[in-house]
């Protein structure tokens, strides 16, 4: 498959490179550093840096788009604490950057004989797993499962599969030291849920290791 992961410089994004380009995959990252051959630069919060995705697939079919790239500002924040600026931020690149990267990949999706897209949301944007704090985050990546659930319909008549994925509490700089999963384990993992993605199950919520989250 050729394979775009958006945040791939550093953490899940990055392992996922690493993981699906050692399986044979075509994979180029996104970050917002200086392009590379299989770096690009993009930041998802910008309209303009997104749109130049169309001209950086260059009419080529994309096989699966990984939407991996976001922000957890307010951990360990007091309700009492958010800002206007944490909420704007967290919404434009978890949620506004998943909506416009999809809109750019389309069409190179639908060049594709099975597009397939993974959102990479999290079990914390689960409404029957809502035990409290993360206000911003839990909303976010709420959102961006609801994207996944919507897109999933709309797109099953293009032959283009949607599934939305928690990848764990990974052993990254997001999630910390004390986290459970090794990031080998937890992209690993991910990397076979990605490479499963059909539409026999478009519209899932799984957690990396294939089990179902409730809504």
């Amino acid at each position: 498959m050729r394979i775009l992961i958006t945040g791939a410089n550093r953490g899940i994004g990055a392992g996922l490179k690493a993981e699906l380009t050692g399986r044979g995959h075509v994979v180029t990252g996104t970050h917002r550093g200086a392009e590379s051959a299989d770096m690009w630069s993009l930041d998802v919060a910008d309209a303009s840096s997104v749109a130049n995705l169309e001209r950086l697939l260059d009419g080529a079919a994309l096989e699966c788009l990984v939407c991996n790239a976001g922000v957890y500002l307010d951990k360990g924040m007091a309700f009492g604490d958010l800002t206007a600026e944490v909420w704007a931020e967290t919404l434009a690149v978890n949620v506004t950057g998943v909506a416009l990267t999809v809109q750019a990949c389309l069409p190179a999706l639908r060049r594709a004989e099975a597009g397939r897209i993974a959102i990479i949301s999290s079990k914390m944007g689960s409404d029957a797993l809502a035990p409290g704090g993360s206000y911003v985050y839990r909303a976010s990546k709420a959102a961006a499962l609801n994207i996944g659930r919507n897109l999933a319909a709309d797109l099953k008549g293009n032959g283009i599969a949607v599934q939305i994925f928690h990848p764990g509490w990974v052993q990254t700089d997001m999630g910390g030291a004390g986290a459970d999963l090794s990031l080998d384990e937890a992209t690993r993992e991910l990397a076979t849920r990605i490479e499963e993605i059909d539409l026999a199950r478009t519209g899932a919520f799984l957690s990396y290791d294939g089990a179902e989250i409730p809504f």
